[in-house]
Parts: C-alpha cells; structure tokens; sequence
C-alpha cells in the first residue's frame, strides 16, 4: 500500500500565542477525494499532518516528522504565505528521501508564476483546482504510466527541466462527488479554532486582482439540505465558529433560505460564523437574516472609492453602498472588516485619503483594514501588468513597489498617512517571546559564552558543542549571555547565521541581555545582518518599516541601569531592534504611559489591580511577560490573539 502524506504550513504568526488560522482544508480534501465511496482510488492510503504539528513544530522538526513517516508521496498546498517554507521542506525531504516523489499544487501553483516553477525539489505540479485532475494523476502515477499530456500537470524530465502544463481545464464538477475531509476524518473539527468550510466554488464577480475568475468561473453550490447537514454534523462534533471560504457568499441562489436554514439548525446560537460579502444586493431584511443565522463578523470589500479605479479593475459597485451595508450590519450587532487596497491600477495617493476620510465620516473607523495591492500569480492583473506600468515584488508576498500614480514612497507614506487617521497600526507588530525557559520545550535556548557569569536562577545554559543540532520550535528564541559584547560579538554573529541557516523559516527572536552600553557599531553589524536575511515572505512583510517580522533582533536591560535606560530613550525610533526594560512587578505601577517605551514585566503573578493599569493604561503591544501564563493571558484577554 503506497502511503501519500499532505503539508499544508500555516499563516506565520506574528507572535508566540497569536492564532495561525491553519485548517488544511486544501490538503484534507484531496485526502477525501482519493476515497470517495462509489470509485476509491485503491492501493494509496492518504495522512494530512495535523494543524497541531504544523503550528508548532520548526523546520527541522518537520523534516523529521516527514522522512521518518517515509510516504511514497508528499502533496503540498502553496499558499502567498508558505510557499517559501513549503518548497524549502521539500528539497530537504528530497535530499534524505530520493524516493519521495514530491507533488505541489494550490494557488501559487500557475504558469504565470516563474518564482515557483524555477525552484528544485518536487517532481510534480498542478495547477488550478485540483481534485477533478488530481484523482487521474494519482491513478497514473500509480501504473506507472506516463505522465504526458495530463490536463493541468507539469513534470519534472529526467534532465531535470519541468515540462509546460498539460491542457488547463478549469473544474466543473458538482461538489457532492467528494465526500467533506470533517466526515472521512481526515480533518478533525477542533473547538478552539474556526472551522473551515466551503458550500460554493468559483465567483460571479471578476475583480482582476483576484484568483478565483481565472480558478473557477462556474458556480458550483452545495445545496441547502447538504449543508445544512454538514453544517449539523459540524456542530454535534464540537464546532463553535464557521468560516465559509465562499469566495462571495450572498451570490449563491436561494441566499435567502439559505439564511433560514441555517438559523434553524443554530437556533442555540452555540456557532458563531464569518463570511466575506458584496454590500449590493444586501437589504435590512438580510442583514436580521445574517444575524438570527449566527453570523458576528463580515467582511466587506470596499477597496478604493475612485469609481474609475473599481471599473478599471473590474470590481465595480458603489462606495456609498459599502457604507450604507456596513452601517447595517454594525447595527444588527456584527463586528466588520472593511478593506481599502493601495496601490490599485489608476488610483492616486489621494484616493487612498479620501478612502480613510469616507470611512471615518461614516463612523466606520475602527474596523478598516488598508493593506498593498499584491499582484497575484494567476489574476488577471499579474497577466497585464507589464501593459498596466505595475511594478512587484518577484517572491512572495508580490507586494506593488510601483505603480504609473504611485512611487515606492508614495505607497509606503499613504499606509502610514492611513494609520495617523486611524490613529492605530495597520499591520502586525513582530512581538517578541521572551519567556522563561521550560525543562524539555524546545522555544528558548540559552547560550552562555566563555567568560560570562551566569547567575540567572531560571536559565538552563546550552553551550556550543550542542548548537548544530539544535532543533527549534516554529517561534523560539535564542538568548546570548555575555559580559562583553565587544569580545563575544564576532562570534554571536556567526552563530545567528547559522541559526538562520538551519531553520531558516522559524520565527527566532536573538535576545542579548544587557550589562553595559552597547557601541554603535555593534549595533550596526548586527543590524546589518539581519537586514542580509530578508529571503522569506514573512521578513518582506515589514520591510517597508525597517522591521522583520521572521528574525527579531532584541536587547534587554535591567530598569536599574540609568546609562542604559537613557540609551534605550534615545533609541526610541528604531526598527531595526526592540529594547526591553525588565520590570518586577512591584514596580508597576511606578510606569509611566506617556513613556513610549517597551517593558519585560518579570515574575509569576500580576496583582489584579496592575494587571487592570497595564491593560487600560499601558500601550498593550509595549507590555510582555516572562510568565508563560500571563502571556498567553495578556495575549488572548488584552491583544484579542486565539483562533477563534
């Protein structure tokens, strides 16, 4: 019996507790496609990797799990945020397992996409939607038979080159020829996530900045009594959010009774649930309709209010009706995101401040989201815009740099000049984890260099003859304990490049505890290390901030050290580094919350009455703990971090 093992990596978090949203979906429907009851495809037995592991266990440990499972096949679904780490995972698999043949597919997977076709380690692509070509391909490969010619499958040759796909034939078949991953146990259904679930494939709507036209432009719906049994079977294993990943949910016919049906299986209310939205078509009735099903949080797409741009982009619709809906849904309770894109084609700095001043005038502030416009392998937009004058990034996440009414400045001042209105950050802040250690976890390391007096009661030190086979968790840091930094700093440096180098997709926070001022020249070379380091989707992300979102760069200092307290104010505006004052907590209260400053609260228990004045007086990002409990604490209760 060959044995066929799914990967689907998660959305790296920007923190230790912050949720992944990771429900492999993708994987574990082609795991249910292989066994659908009235034509099995016999002789393959399918695993998915559970979002448990995936959300926890570092690039080596992955690998580990992977080639000690040893599958015949290894299938990985390429999403904007995994691609890098996914195909990174792959050729380590293949280089220990030869055998392995290595299968890739998922929205990065196109003939538009050279990034991903120019990289080694898989044997197999499959573009578009999978499961109606998948089954064949398996079937094949199983016979052995050739792989030439099979419709969306491109194939590595024996001189290595991969050959052009087969003829590309978008999906038409019903949903209900396969049965759902959550009833053939191939994905479980966890409380403390969002369930994941499809009930329409494909979209009316033919926004080309967009993958699903290109996807799927066939409307392919479950009926309503099919989902509203899996909905109920959903709920009787535990469900208690629904995400519906359809890609515009009131398109679907009969939305109206659709609302109906599942208000009356959750007539408890026990699930709350999540779907994206087009504001036309959306009257009061349905807003009570969406409300009475269960339904406290949507998503709406408002993305520039230039009506020009809209039709250029082909996403058409009226700002005022955005804004008309959303007030209609905050009204019946829900909780919105409203999405505002810069850098669409024909849009201008201005449009993107007229946007925030719409939303703003309409009390609708609090809930937008304004983001870049990343050009999409796959859409229409990547298809013309060498004739639109668009500039992106190559790699993951593809982000606009220029556009013919957008400089690079200009796009990274409108972000900013967006959150000064909003007077909140638009984008993830890179928390560090700087907890204390636990015996066996695999999240802190503690290295202590010669000459270095370690007196820290709670650090178990490593030392060096140890640090080529460290393995890290998927977020961990790496502490280095020094009394001179002058002395040790050649050597620091050369071991974070080798961190970097072994797991090169794990968020690592590098912490140096501080025992005198650092020179600025240190600093530099530190800095300028990490800077060398920008090769994953997730280190791009905050670039335009100075910031790395995949390897941090922290200091920390005792808050009794007044020459390192005044350095840290002068360095208040840096990006490149994080300076972190640790704080007992008897001295609580002594915070000041006008000081712009960030702080290591140290012990296991906070009194309630300083945990309520770090809450409602504190910058909330500003405040982290070495007590694994009240993190974890502050970020679910304070921060708004948990998968649900």
């Amino acid at each position: 019996m060959a044995k066929i093992q799914f990967l689907q990596l998660p959305v790296p978090p920007p923190s230790y507790y912050a949720a992944t949203g990771n429900v492999p979906l993708a994987a574990a429907s082609l795991a249910s496609c292989l066994e659908s009851k009235e034509d099995p495809i016999l002789g393959l037995s399918p695993y998915v990797v559970s979002p448990e592991d995936t959300d926890s266990l570092g690039d080596r440990e992955l690998i580990d799990h992977i080639t000690k499972e040893g599958p015949d096949f290894l299938g990985l679904s390429l999403y904007l945020w995994n691609t890098e780490r996914s195909l990174f995972i792959a050729k380590e698999v293949k280089k220990r397992n030869p055998d392995t043949t290595i299968l890739i597919g998922g929205p990065e997977v196109n003939e538009d996409n050279p990034f991903v076709l120019g990289e080694g380690g898989y044997d197999i692509a499959v573009s578009g939607e999978a499961e109606h070509s998948f089954r064949n391909l398996m079937r094949t490969l199983l016979s052995k038979s050739s792989l030439e010619g099979l419709e969306n499958v491109a194939y590595r040759k024996e001189n290595g080159t991969l050959t052009s796909f087969g003829k590309q034939t978008a999906a038409d078949f019903p949903l209900t020829d396969f049965p759902s991953p959550y009833t053939t146990g191939h994905l479980q259904v966890d409380p403390k996530r969002s369930t994941y679930l499809e009930t329409v494939r494909g979209c009316k709507s033919q926004c080309t900045y967009c993958f699903y036209p290109k996807s799927s432009q066939n409307l392919r719906t479950l009926d309503i009594p099919e989902t509203i049994k899996l909905i109920s079977n959903l709920k009787e294993k535990g469900a208690r959010e629904l995400v519906f990943l359809d890609p515009t949910f009131n398109h679907r016919p009969g939305f109206e009774n659709f609302l109906d049906a599942i208000a009356e299986v959750n007539s408890d209310g026990r699930m709350s649930m999540f779907a994206e939205l087009r504001s036309e078509g959306v009257t009061p009735k349905i807003a009570t309709k969406l409300r009475k099903a269960g339904f406290t949080r949507v998503e709406l797409g408002l993305q520039s209010v230039n009506e020009e741009t809209l039709k250029r982009v082909k996403r058409y619709g009226s700002p005022h009706k955005v804004a008309e809906v959303a007030k209609m849904l905050a009204g019946e309770g829900m909780e919105l995101l409203l999405d505002l894109i810069i850098g669409l084609p024909g849009d201008k700095p201005e449009d993107v401040e007229r946007g925030i001043h719409f939303f703003l005038e309409h009390g609708l502030g609090e809930w937008v989201q304004a983001f870049p416009l990343s050009v999409l392998p796959g859409t229409a937009m990547r298809k013309d815009a060498e004739k639109e004058g668009l500039s992106f990034m190559p790699t993951p996440p593809y982000r606009i740099l220029q556009t013919p009414t957008f400089s690079q400045r200009d796009l990274t001042e409108s972000l900013f000049f967006a959150e000064d209105l909003l007077e909140r950050r638009l984008d993830e802040f890179p928390r560090p984890f700087l907890c204390a250690a636990l015996p066996k976890k695999n999240d802190r390391f503690d290295l202590v260099l010669t000459g270095s007096n370690q007196s820290t009661p709670d650090v178990d030190p490593i030392w060096e003859r140890h640090w080529a086979n460290m393995s890290g968790s998927r977020h961990h840091s790496v502490w280095f304990h020094t009394e001179n930094l002058s002395k040790d700093l050649t050597r620091i440096l050369t071991l974070i490049h080798e961190r970097i180098t072994a797991e090169p997709f794990c968020t690592i926070d590098f912490v140096i505890p501080l025992v005198s001022l650092p020179k600025p020249q240190e600093t530099e070379r530190l800095v300028s290390l990490f800077e060398t380091q920008r090769n994953s989707y997730l280190s791009r992300t905050l670039a335009h901030r100075g910031e790395n979102l995949q390897h941090r760069l922290v200091f920390v200092f005792d808050g009794n050290h007044q020459e390192l307290k005044n350095w840290r104010d002068e360095e208040l505006d840096s990006t490149s580094f994080l300076i972190y004052e640790k704080i007992p907590t008897n001295r609580i209260r002594n915070l000041d919350p006008s000081n712009e400053a960030f702080y290591l609260i140290e012990g296991e228990e906070v009194d309630g009455t300083d945990f309520v004045f770090l809450k409602e007086e504190m910058d909330p990002e500003a405040i982290t703990f070495s007590s694994r409990k009240l993190e974890e604490k502050w970020s679910v209760e304070v921060l708004g971090y948990g998968e649900l």
